[in-house]
């Protein structure tokens, strides 16, 4: 059954309460079936985190976000985002990139995109690319935009999903949406093309992606 534009259970903290109900009917199941690495959406119990309302450069959390820590916080601190204190850590991406991609991250010019790409978290997902969520000016519905980044054949930076909330319930299997080929294939839904597209015209100045320059 497809979804009808602007309906509010397709955003926010709504779509990750779904989420939590897929998650919950299959205790230990792989985030990635294709990619064990990323281990379990839950380790154990769930754990929960509260009280992250605010990132560190002072722009707030998503609801999406704080519903999702609210649940358990074990998948993102395996990722890097929180320390032993649950203070949110992120990193810039130019160091994602080193610290992801080795010796083939440091070939390129990551730290040009450094000024709209300084506070980064590292999410699940890929093989040869990464997903990023990177905080800057949220889109309408408060969320920050997951990107693609990939430095093999074409290295690029690429609009995927229009927040946490989105990323989490296609991981998940629950956005009941078809993606088409290429990283930001949502640009063409009814329901989330508005939402990438407000992101497109802050970061990319309209379009989806930039281009990676090698050193």
């Amino acid at each position: 059954m497809g979804y009808k534009v602007g309906v509010a259970l397709n955003h926010g903290e709504a779509l990750v309460e779904r989420v939590i109900e897929s998650v919950q009917a299959r205790p230990g199941r792989l985030v990635l079936d294709y990619n064990k690495w990323a281990g379990p959406w839950v380790e154990g119990e769930p754990a929960p985190v509260t009280g992250v309302d605010v990132f560190p450069s002072g722009r707030p959390v998503p609801a999406s976000l704080r519903r999702w820590l609210a649940y358990d916080g074990s998948l993102l601190r395996r990722h890097g985002w929180l320390d032993d204190d649950d203070r949110l850590t992120p990193r810039p991406l130019a160091q994602i990139a080193r610290e992801e991609f080795g010796e083939l991250g440091g070939m390129y010019d990551v730290a040009a995109l450094a000024e709209r790409f300084a506070e980064c978290f590292l999410l699940p997902g890929g093989s040869d690319s990464r997903r990023v969520l990177a905080t800057g000016t949220p889109d309408a519905e408060g969320e920050y935009a997951v990107f693609a980044l990939d430095v093999d054949d074409l290295p690029c930076i690429e609009l995927m999903y229009p927040g946490f909330d989105v990323y989490l319930a296609d991981t998940a299997e629950v956005l009941g949406v078809e993606r088409g080929p290429g990283y930001s294939s949502l640009a063409a839904d009814r329901v989330y093309g508005p939402r990438m597209r407000e992101h497109a015209r802050h970061v990319f100045g309209g379009g989806y992606s930039e281009d990676i320059a090698q050193w």
